[in-house]
């Protein structure tokens, strides 16, 4: 595989990601063409179809983010190969470029490379990347809250549903500028300015946001006295599995992220068993955010790379 033929991602590349996307169905969050375009800049993307596989990687991620798990100053950044058959992907990969990094790669891939009988060969070193697994709940339970381990959710949940006059309402484009203005709100309270990830997430969404009819992601919002309080979008992750890419409320309104996520999964998706409802990126109020509505599994994430 010659990387020197690869081709920077871009918006028309969309009906060849989804090809492969329909064809080997994701269980990561990160494998929906939204989510890597919206990211494109961050990551600075590449990607090459090799063999009936997608390769996706960046040389400069390393360079402009944080240093390499593996300490080298040339690593290569890698998300899983997708195709028929990744495993051999990544020991052909790793052959051919040993500064060769491997992120966000899922359980079962890992287990079949340490089943592989080139495993030792190659010398990889494996790291469970928790900050990086997805959230993984049921629809229905998300949909209903029920019983004592969702009472403090159900309760900011009603709160929000018996205090405002709230308007629901499913994401338009004449609708697109309002999300933004909140996100814009959200991010000043925030003191974005102040957090680089945080201003690169303000990135990512305005560039999903403006792209949204192109795209073809779903949203919602609501509004109280024609004001966005809240606002969220996602779109299917595989046949049952839905993922939510963002979510925001306004901080003036007790119970905004219980009412936008509730709102949303019970008036704009039906039939959908799941929800990937993304990592927590290792902070901590995030993470007890999403504990808090009971995850029934994790999509875990490891790193691979060669120690020689």
């Amino acid at each position: 595989m010659k990387l020197t033929s690869a081709k920077r991602l871009a918006l028309d590349d969309k009906e060849l990601f989804d090809k492969y996307f329909q064809k080997y169905p994701p269980q990561n969050s990160e494998f929906t063409f939204t989510n890597l375009f919206m990211w494109r800049n961050f990551y600075e993307w590449f990607y090459v179809e090799w063999n009936d596989h997608l390769i996706l990687f960046s040389k400069e991620y390393f360079k402009k983010n944080r240093a390499s798990i593996s300490g080298r100053d040339d690593a290569i950044y890698f998300f899983p190969p997708i195709g028929p058959n990744p495993t051999a992907m990544i020991f052909n990969i790793a052959k051919d470029y040993k500064t060769a990094e491997f992120n966000r790669v899922p359980e079962e891939i890992v287990t079949s490379i340490i089943n592989d009988e080139r495993f030792d060969s190659m010398n990889f070193e494996i790291v469970e990347d928790r900050d990086n697994w997805d959230y993984v709940y049921e629809v229905e339970t998300l949909k209903t809250l029920p019983g004592n381990r969702h009472r403090q959710n159900r309760r900011w949940l009603n709160k929000f549903l018996q205090t405002y006059d709230y308007k629901f309402e499913i994401l338009s484009e004449d609708l697109i500028n309002k999300c933004k203005k909140l996100q814009l709100e959200w991010c000043v309270m925030r003191q974005c300015e102040e957090d680089e990830g945080l201003e690169q997430e303000q990135e990512a969404i305005y560039e999903a946001l403006d792209n949204f009819s192109t795209l073809g992601f779903k949203g919602a919002l609501i509004c109280i006295d024609d004001k966005c309080a809240g606002y969220t979008f996602g779109e299917m992750l595989n046949s049952d599995t839905l993922v939510i890419h963002v979510e925001k409320a306004h901080m003036e309104y007790d119970g905004g992220y219980q009412a936008i996520g509730n709102l949303f999964l019970n008036n704009v998706y039906s039939g959908v068993q799941f929800v990937n409802r993304e990592q927590d990126l290792g902070v901590e109020g995030l993470r007890r955010a999403k504990e808090s509505y009971k995850p029934i599994r994790m999509v875990k994430k490891s790193i691979i790379y060669r120690k020689d």
